[in-house]
């Protein structure tokens, strides 16, 4: 089954269906989806979005941002939350060439994990509870997106190398998330030549800090987020096959 989801304007929208886990299952397909911004549907994508039956929308972006850039349009059936993970913004296209840049990335998911517990849990909360198709995007459906995505799918059972491979998808997409960003800044120069990557190492990086810190990824989610075995059979319960 194809993963990525083709729209005109959307350029990483994909289906995190199919994915094995730790007890044999697979996570269903066409029941959970992550994105760039939803902002940009309009036209026949909207028939396209519309088709895929979601009921639910996270966005994971500062109000700010879906204040200049828009949000999901309103659908009769589609709930719409905006939980905005990162505290600390930052200007991706403004890095420092000079910096390792997946080492970088990795720190700023870092900030992520401690600073946006409640949104996190949340968002797990949020998805465990949906009744149809639900999708979570930010701005490209790279940083925060792949976070937590990374974070679902360890809860779900899915080992690294697969997480990892799903975080490197957004490769894909990245030359048209580098043309939608000049595009937007004709007066900025693109400073950082890692924007728009999405190599495995970032996730990885962050993936071991985790474990380093709390023993596993799921030892965060417990510790930090406070995940309890009740939630996680409600999240596994919900997106595994049986």
């Amino acid at each position: 089954m194809d993963r990525h989801v083709a729209f005109d304007r959307l350029h990483n929208f994909r289906d995190l269906g199919g994915y094995r886990t730790d007890d044999g299952r697979t996570v269903r397909w066409r029941l959970l989806y992550r994105s760039d911004s939803l902002g940009k549907l309009t036209g026949d994508d909207l028939d396209r979005f519309r088709a895929l039956g979601v009921g639910t929308v996270i966005d994971l972006r500062y109000p700010w941002e879906i204040t200049a850039r828009g949000r999901a349009p309103e659908m009769a059936g589609l709930t719409w939350h905006n939980l905005s993970v990162e505290h600390r913004p930052y200007d991706q296209a403004m890095i420092d060439p000079a910096l390792d840049p997946w080492r970088y990335l990795a720190d700023r998911y870092a900030e992520v994990a401690e600073d946006g517990v409640d949104e996190l849990r949340q968002a797990l909360e949020v998805i465990a509870a949906a009744d149809a198709p639900l999708v979570f995007h930010c701005a490209s459906g790279k940083d925060r997106t792949g976070l937590l995505a990374a974070l679902l799918l360890a809860l779900l059972g899915v080992d690294e190398d697969q997480i990892a491979g799903d975080f490197a998808r957004t490769e894909l997409a990245t030359e048209r998330l580098i043309a939608d960003w000049r595009a937007l800044n004709p007066e900025r120069d693109l400073r950082w030549p890692g924007y728009g990557r999405a190599p495995e190492a970032i996730i990885r990086h962050f993936l071991a800090d985790l474990r380093t810190a709390h023993g596993s990824v799921v030892g965060y989610a417990t510790d930090r987020l406070g995940v309890d075995e009740a939630l996680t059979i409600r999240l596994r319960e919900r997106l595994l096959d049986r």
